[in-house]
């Protein structure tokens, strides 16, 4: 395995595993091919055995099927919502993180806004739900799960939390956040909300018409994706700088390692992608590159095709909806 020491910028330097930083980018042109060919019916999707084999993100986190529901459910649906109704929604999705749980809450008791949210009615909803499901939280991020508001169950604590944040007006300040960054550092002090959480929701809140930030004016990297860096940097400054670098430099990088990348109708890999990207790459490595340790030795998640078709619908503000072609 190659190692080289690479001036990046006056003030970054990293030491570099060539070999596993040219997979980062390999894995973000074959996923992102692997995307198209299932939207152009394409078989088979990929001739790389490890994406065959198991469950990979997509390149663009928008693209991937909770980040859908998210978006186009979630929050644009419906036309009469206020602000304090998506803050809600959006907030009460994340914590959840499961298509299914979302829609079986709304048959229960309707759509879901600041005026019809009862705590105890929906911990009987969201229990009735767990008794007939079993699973009600997705497993894409792993959520605090202590009892700070003293509830046995998580889903009681987690539906407290939306409760102070209303009740204390916390979502007034959160609505007037000024940056992407003053957001998540809001969000990050909230209890039962760690730093990768927060960093996911203010994203998620991006997304909607609350907000509009670039999303590469901040960014914060999660446990998978410190993992993926320490993979392909022996040695780094500062894992910001790391992930901005790769926005920066993607299409020098795919040119230069002849990787023809198919971006998203137009939109550049942006730093929450390529954030995620350095997590996926983590995963990959375990199989391909096992000599590199780390604490996860297994991708725990094998590939099934998606029984329903995905009709891709991104925040209207991108301007992509209107370019979505086959």
């Amino acid at each position: 395995m190659v190692e080289k020491e690479t001036g990046i910028s006056p003030h970054l330097r990293m030491k570099q595993r060539q070999e596993i930083v040219e997979t980062f980018w390999y894995i973000a042109a074959e996923r992102q091919k692997i995307f198209f060919n299932k939207l152009r019916g394409i078989c088979p999707l990929t001739t790389d055995p490890i994406l065959r084999e198991y469950k990979f993100c997509n390149s663009y986190r928008a693209s991937d099927r909770v980040s859908q529901f998210l978006i186009k459910k979630v929050i644009y649906e419906n036309n009469n919502l206020r602000e304090e109704d998506l803050l809600l929604r959006i907030l009460l999705f994340r914590l959840l993180n499961k298509n299914e749980t979302w829609m079986a809450l709304e048959n229960k008791i309707g759509i879901i806004t600041k005026n019809n949210f009862k705590k105890e009615k929906l911990i009987k909803a969201l229990a009735k739900i767990s008794r007939a499901k079993g699973v009600i939280y997705g497993n894409a991020f792993i959520l605090c799960a202590n009892k700070y508001f003293g509830f046995e169950k998580k889903y009681e604590n987690h539906l407290a939390l939306l409760e102070k944040i209303f009740k204390e007006k916390i979502n007034k300040k959160i609505l007037e956040a000024k940056s992407l960054q003053e957001l998540f550092e809001i969000l990050k002090e909230l209890p039962l909300i760690g730093d990768f959480m927060a960093y996911q929701m203010a994203i998620d809140l991006n997304y909607s018409p609350l907000f509009n930030y670039d999303e590469n004016d901040f960014v914060a990297a999660g446990p998978g994706a410190k993992r993926g860096i320490r993979k392909c940097f022996e040695s780094f400054e500062d894992e910001q700088k790391i992930i901005m670098w790769t926005v920066e430099n993607q299409e020098k990088e795919f040119k230069r390692l002849g990787l023809n990348f198919q971006d998203l109708w137009g939109r550049k890999l942006h730093a929450i992608d390529c954030q995620g990207l350095f997590c996926e790459t983590d995963k990959y490595c375990r199989v391909k590159f096992p000599e590199l340790k780390s604490n996860r030795t297994r991708i725990k998640t094998k590939y099934q095709p998606a029984k329903e078709k995905i009709e891709y619908f991104y925040p209207p503000k991108w301007g992509l909806n209107e370019r979505i072609r086959l």
